[in-house]
């Protein structure tokens, strides 16, 4: 016998109103929501919803300073291929990518799964691309305050590719930079040593 329990928890009152509001979309598109498939369906995108968004109710600040330590290195620190996942807020369809993140630290570094933490926070939310990229560097900026941050997303986006356009393999690459990354040579190494495949 197992001793593994999930737990899963969701607001209880914005699942039972989220749901009431699918079915009702559900009818609008056609469908029957009392049949087998989709008898459950509106509860479970409800609590889906709230787990996509749930980076509303996190505090990235709040995730750095739970890690921060005292050190003396001064060379680039850099998390690369964190993997994102988001809900564009146009159309409240998927991307998905990889976020890199470097930054140079000054008297304080960070434990690197904080800096993954923190990409999650900012994309678990209704996001646009190219907000979430300078919202992940403004936050490093201002709670460590290194040298400088340097922050690349690459994402591929369902509303460019499942309708509109429907460019399947289109990438949107965006960039953020501060401090020491604004020069020319500190900027050609962050982005030389996220395109190497060096593991």
């Amino acid at each position: 016998m197992s001793n593994y329990k999930k737990i899963d928890e969701y607001n209880e009152e914005a699942t039972v109103k989220l749901s009431a509001h699918l079915k009702d979309m559900l009818q609008l598109l056609g469908e029957d929501p009392k049949r087998e498939g989709l008898e459950k369906t509106p509860e479970r995108y409800a609590k889906a919803l709230q787990f996509l968004t749930h980076g509303h109710c996190l505090n990235p600040a709040d995730i750095l300073k739970s890690a921060m330590f005292k050190d003396q290195y001064k060379q680039m620190v850099i998390v690369k291929d964190i993997e994102i996942y988001s809900l564009c807020e146009h159309h409240l369809l998927p991307f998905y990518g990889k976020a890199h993140v470097a930054y140079i630290p000054d008297g304080f570094i960070v434990g690197l799964s904080k800096i993954a933490r923190v990409v999650d926070a900012f994309s678990r939310r209704l996001q646009v691309q190219e907000r979430m990229t300078y919202e992940i560097r403004d936050c490093i900026q201002e709670t460590l305050k290194p040298i400088g941050v340097a922050v690349v997303i690459e994402a591929s986006h369902l509303c460019m590719q499942m309708r509109g356009v429907q460019k399947q393999n289109s990438v949107t690459t965006t960039s953020a930079f501060t401090g020491e990354f604004l020069k020319d040579t500190t900027r050609k190494e962050f982005i030389s040593l996220i395109s190497n495949k060096l593991h």
